[in-house]
């Protein structure tokens, strides 16, 4: 009986490594965005003398907006890092399995 493509890529080796690494890099990148966009919001539930905080003498904004700031910037630098090895990375190692699958 002759296997099918999808049989052929599931039998790979080369399928469950990059479904482990893509899984990993996927849960790594999650917890750090859940750890940032946490500790934010804890900070302002739970210390909001310290983001009050101005951030010089005679300076109108405190310390909680560039805090937030570093958040918004710090989970689209993550997304994007994720973007890209998924692009690059994660993409070529499924064509090298299509590949394989068909010959």
């Amino acid at each position: 009986m002759k296997n099918t493509a999808a049989e052929r890529i599931f039998a790979n080796p080369k399928f469950h490594h990059l479904v482990r690494t893509r899984n990993r890099y996927a849960i790594v990148m999650t917890l750090l965005v859940v750890i940032i966009y946490f500790g934010y919001i804890l900070l302002v539930a739970f210390d909001k003398p310290f983001l009050a905080q101005k951030l010089g003498t005679g300076w109108v904004t405190s310390l909680g907006i560039p805090l937030g700031l570093g958040v918004i910037i710090l989970t689209i630098l993550i997304t994007a890092f994720y973007v890209h090895m998924a692009n690059t990375r994660f993409d070529a190692m499924a064509a090298e399995l299509l590949q394989e699958a068909a010959e």
